[in-house]
This record gives structure tokens, sequence and C-alpha cells, in this order.
């Protein structure tokens, strides 16, 4: 794929990084991001890449693109994953990359009582502390769905909520050049881009992924991790 094809969106300065982040900040449809960074700013238009649904098959093969081309990435994992494939949740905090909580099990969170909602949360925090000697410290609701009672029972477990704001719909496996497409022609500064490493067969998201990299890159990119 052309590194043009996203010249429109990869042209906003830099600086639109701050403004883009603050508005979005607290809103709760999908495609929003509410991002929490802790490491000083880099120099240049900053991306994040997020990973939903692991660990699974196709975990491993992401983790060596992103060591490839010494890029980090977030993964939101699912408790009952990280109970299966405990070493590979081992293996993505051993590289450096964060990993946070999406639930036990994917439910719809503005379904659950409170009992429900919180052992959804805590339960896949213990399991991920098991493997990275860390709690998560935000959540990224499936699906995106999220409330006004979902917002407080996630700050009352100390969790700030991180959705996205480019989705190229990677789950649906459209092909790996619709999925670069989709992401490359969207990107801004401060994008937040949801891609799947679990949930099914991801080798599309795989084969995007050196494309999607090396044209941020080649475009002045760098990447950064979410809730440290």
């Amino acid at each position: 794929m052309s590194p043009a094809s996203p010249t429109r969106p990869l042209r906003l300065a830099a600086g639109a990084v701050t403004g883009l982040l603050a508005a979005l900040l607290g809103l709760g449809a999908p495609a929003v991001a509410s991002a929490a960074t802790t490491s000083p700013a880099p120099a240049g238009p900053v991306v994040y890449l997020t990973f939903d649904d692991g660990p699974g098959p196709n975990t491993a093969q992401v983790l060596a693109v992103l060591a490839r081309y010494g890029v980090p990435a977030t993964f939101f994992e699912l408790g009952q994953n990280v109970a299966a494939h405990p070493e590979l949740t081992g293996q993505v905090a051993h590289q450096g990359e964060s990993v946070q909580n999406h639930t036990w099990s994917h439910p719809d969170l503005r379904t659950l009582s409170a009992a429900d909602f919180k052992a959804q949360i805590l339960d896949t925090d213990h399991a991920i502390k098991a493997r990275t000697g860390t709690t998560p410290g935000c959540l990224r609701p499936p699906f995106g769905f999220v409330n006004d009672t979902v917002r407080a029972r996630a700050a009352a477990l100390g969790k700030t909520i991180v959705l996205w704001s480019v989705d190229p719909q990677d789950w649906s496996r459209p092909g790996a050049t619709a999925i670069e497409q989709r992401v490359l022609g969207s990107v801004q500064p401060g994008s937040v881009v949801l891609l799947h490493d679990g949930g099914g067969d991801r080798s599309q998201t795989v084969a995007a992924l050196p494309t999607i990299i090396n044209t941020l890159q080649q475009h002045g990119y760098t990447f950064r991790t979410l809730c440290r």
C-alpha cells in the first residue's frame, strides 16, 4: 500500500494531540478514546496501538511484529483467556507491553448487577497480576458499551475507561489490505487504534501490522502504550 494514501490525516499538526484527547475525555460512545498515559511525551505525532480479546493463538505473532519494529502496544485481555493461556500474558508483559483489563468473559457491562460487574473486573485483575505483577489501571468495556453506571462503577474500582478513535473492524476479517487502508486512512496524531489478537483467527491483522507500522514511522509517528 502506498504511504501516500493516509496523507490528509497524517498532515495534522502534532500539537493537535492535546486538544484531541482533551476533547474526547469522558465521552462514552465507541470510536472515542479516553487515554491515560504516564510516560513523557515524545517529539512528533504519537499513535497508540491496542489489541483486544487475547491472549490467543495469534498473540505471539503480534508480539513478534512489534518486537521487529521496536514498537510498544497495549493489550486489553480477557480474564478467561489469561487463565487459559497464562504463558502468553507473561510473554506480553515480559516484552514490555501494557496489559490491561477487558473483563473476564466479554459481557455488556451495562446489563450486569453491581456484584457481577465487580467480579468481572476484579477476577481479571487478579489473573493479570498473577502473570505480570501489576494490577491494571485501565478498563476497556466490551463493545465500547458504557453509560453513567459503568463509568461510576469503573471509577469506584480505580479504573480509567479507555475506548478508541480508529476502528478498522479487523475482527470481521476484511483482508489485510483493507485493514491497512482503514487504519492509515483514518489515523491522526493521538489516535487510539483498535485491533485484535484474540477472539478468532487474527492472521489478517498480523499480516497488516508491518505496513501499518512502517508507513506511520515513515511519516514521523512514534508509538506509546496506554495505562502504565
